[in-house]
């Protein structure tokens, strides 16, 4: 079954735009983003900590907190003091945490806002019909709200807002309150209709998971500044300075100072070890190495040449083991600390145990450097 074709025309251009966009709080300035631009049609994913002004930059953009300075633009229109804030609000669609269902039945939830917009009835079957069958909850269509589960709570939160067929979509960390397996579950889901439906979308999330499954961009807002804004394997792989690193789990960060450079690639010393990084750094500049414990892996001792591609190969001892869930998280000791992750299964093969000599391997071009 397609979905039912969208009133909404195809336009060239950004879906949203925000210059100068400030807002204050309490008396304090909680969000300064100088500049923040939404493609259409794609998903812009906002990762940060607690308390960094996420869901007060969405609800911005939303309309439902208002600017102290600033300007934002929906859809090429400048939205200011004269605009009917209702008439635009209507062309969108916000799901929060909470689902803020109504005390009703969940297909009762599923129309309403078609309902309030005064649709025809038998568009409003078609458009719930479709929704429900699509996020799985067709089956409990009759069902009173509060007997819901979190998670088909969630799922009928989800089936509202698409079937009012926005033209920008904010999602305010959606998945937070949902354990894990439904969480997974749930997020598959919504990556397939995101992708069926093109529709552009703003995500907020602490969680960085999530923000790699959903995110076509990904931009680390902190202390309500936006940090980095970018594709996820940039900003994953290549953070712009060492709050961002440690953020979205760059566990290893040494200092060291780039000895040459040769054709992008920088010979680093790091403590009493040089190491190979993919770079353009200068000879001289003082610079953090950082890793991600996904790009180190663990091998048993060997003496002589290796059998891996890997550029770096360092040996020390296991000074440390951290379960975390499916995986553990194994702190090598080689002159300075490396942290990488193994299956438990790997764990349980190679006899991991503190004090074990290990080698520990990682390309040149998975390490990143920040200039110091």
């Amino acid at each position: 079954m397609n979905p039912p074709p969208s009133a909404t025309a195809k336009r060239n251009g950004p879906a949203l735009q925000a210059t100068g966009l400030v807002v204050h709080l309490g008396g304090r300035t909680v969000l300064e983003v100088p500049s923040l631009t939404v493609e259409r049609g794609e998903v812009l994913a906002i990762i940060g900590p607690n308390g960094s002004g996420k869901s007060t930059l969405l609800q911005a953009l939303a309309l439902l907190v208002p600017l102290t300075s600033g300007e934002l633009r929906f859809e090429g229109e400048s939205v200011h003091r004269g605009s009917d804030l209702v008439a635009l609000r209507r062309r969108m669609a916000v799901v929060f945490q909470e689902p803020l269902l109504l005390n009703m039945s969940l297909r009762e939830n599923v129309t309403l806002g078609l309902r309030l917009r005064g649709l025809p009835q038998s568009q409003v079957a078609c458009r719930a019909d479709f929704w429900l069958q699509r996020f799985g909850i067709a089956s409990l269509a009759t069902h009173h709200a509060r007997a819901l589960s979190g998670g088909e709570a969630q799922r009928a939160s989800l089936a509202r807002a698409f079937a009012l067929e926005p033209e920008v979509l904010f999602l305010d960390e959606p998945f937070a309150a949902l354990d894990a397996p439904t969480r997974a579950e749930l997020i598959e889901s919504l990556v397939a209709v995101l992708r069926e439906t093109g529709v552009t979308t703003v995500f907020v999330t602490h969680d960085r998971n999530e923000a790699l499954a959903l995110g076509d961009r990904v931009g680390v807002l902190m202390g309500g500044r936006l940090r980095q804004l970018d594709r996820p394997e940039v900003v994953f792989g290549a953070p712009v300075d060492l709050e961002v690193a440690a953020f979205v789990g760059m566990e290893t960060v040494l200092p060291g100072r780039v000895l040459a450079q040769e054709e992008s690639l920088a010979l680093v010393q790091v403590s009493g070890a040089r190491v190979e990084v993919v770079s353009d750094l200068p000879p001289g500049r003082e610079v953090l190495v950082c890793l991600r414990p996904e790009d180190v892996t663990l091998h048993a001792p060997r003496n002589g040449g290796s059998s891996s591609s890997a550029r770096n190969r360092l040996r020390g001892r296991v000074s440390r083991l951290s379960p975390r869930g499916a995986l553990v998280a194994v702190t090598v000791e080689c002159g300075f600390p490396l942290v990488a992750t193994v299956t438990r299964r790997s764990a349980l093969d190679m006899a991991l145990s503190l004090g074990q000599q290990v080698d520990v391997t990682f390309k040149a071009s998975a390490a990143h450097l920040i200039p110091r």
